[in-house]
């Protein structure tokens, strides 16, 4: 009598996971940077506070200005400019800074995602801190000032902030890479006042004595200052702000890579 063993089954075969989606890691990054932002009240209530309240307190009061629509709405675009700037280098700059400080930040480096879902994300996340920052600033000056945009110039500046945030963010992508935490907060505030200064977007380039007015044209933040007026109040901007604009971008994007190579060659060696 021949007996027939059945076959004994072996182990199931182990199939590798699916990785997850880029958009998907892009999303859990951008959220992380927004709740780790969200849960620090002072933060948020700072960055979204500052430039509206100037405007309430040096714009609103001047009546010939505020009551100006021409010159109500390019105040608003200053300092609308000057809240885009400020979260970018305090986000990326002072972020970015805080972050290498923490041991996560070493795991998340090891991980094989790389670093595009993560900087995507951060970049995501400046980027809604920048509408955010904006929102209190074109409040105050649709209440209490005569400034009006039409809806297709509406549109246009929010196309714009994108434009006014990216060399911006790279410039504090450059310094949170390069510094550590209480050296970026200085450099951050360092170069942000100077830049905003000399840039026109506390006081309007007219102003200016003919010596600053030739080199804030220089400067990145009135170049941008100028297109975003051009954009917003039909005033003209100088002929080479753009390209001045277009060249401090690729300055500061080229000064971001080499931060980043250079702390993770620093810290990964």
């Amino acid at each position: 009598m021949t007996v027939t063993h059945a076959p004994v089954p072996g182990p199931a075969p182990v199939r590798a996971a699916r990785p997850p989606a880029l958009w998907r890691l892009v999303w859990l990054h951008a959220r992380l940077g927004f709740v780790e932002t969200v849960r620090i009240p002072i933060a948020v209530i700072g960055n979204l506070l500052f430039p509206a309240l100037a405007l309430l307190f040096f714009v609103v009061p001047q009546r010939e200005v505020a009551q100006d629509p021409v010159g109500a709405l390019v105040a608003v675009a200053q300092l609308g400019t000057f809240a885009v700037m400020s979260t970018c280098l305090f986000s990326f700059g002072a972020g970015v800074s805080e972050d290498r400080a923490q041991p996560f930040d070493p795991y998340l480096r090891t991980l094989p995602a790389g670093p595009g879902a993560r900087l995507t994300g951060r970049v995501l996340n400046g980027l809604l801190w920048s509408y955010c920052a904006l929102a209190p600033v074109v409040l105050v000056g649709w209440l209490l000032t005569a400034a009006e945009l039409r809806w297709e110039q509406a549109l246009q500046c929010v196309a714009l902030v994108v434009g006014v945030a990216v060399p911006f963010l790279l410039l504090g992508l450059a310094i949170g890479y390069r510094l550590s935490a209480k050296a970026a907060i200085a450099v951050v505030q360092a170069v942000l006042f100077p830049l905003a200064f000399a840039g026109g977007l506390f006081m309007p380039p007219q102003v200016f004595p003919d010596w600053l007015d030739r080199l804030s044209m220089a400067l990145p933040s009135r170049a941008v200052r100028d297109l975003v007026v051009q954009v917003t109040a039909g005033v003209e901007a100088y002929p080479l702000a753009l390209p001045v604009l277009l060249g401090w971008t690729a300055l500061f994007a080229a000064l971001a890579v080499l931060a980043y190579r250079a702390d993770e060659g620093r810290r990964f060696r």
